[in-house]
């Protein structure tokens, strides 16, 4: 990925963040908490683009499950 398109995107980022931390009013802690989720997904994203970890396909946090509602018909009992 070229540089420019990294400093565009980390322009982008910080705009939003800004704008969300300046126009949206929410509690304090809640805006703590969203600051620090995006700066570390912006590091670890940063640090993919530029290969020091690599490849992030292969981990696997977990599997989820998409199970349809279980319809209980009343008139089968």
């Amino acid at each position: 990925m070229p540089l420019i398109n990294l400093i565009i995107i980390l322009i982008v980022v910080g705009v939003l963040l800004w704008l969300v931390n300046t126009y949206i009013p929410m509690d304090r802690k809640i805006k703590n908490i969203l600051n620090v989720v995006v700066v570390i997904a912006v590091v670890i994203w940063l640090l993919q683009a530029f290969g020091v970890l690599g490849a992030l396909d292969g981990i696997r946090v977990g599997a989820v499950m998409i199970m349809a509602p279980l319809l209980h018909d009343p008139a089968i009992g």
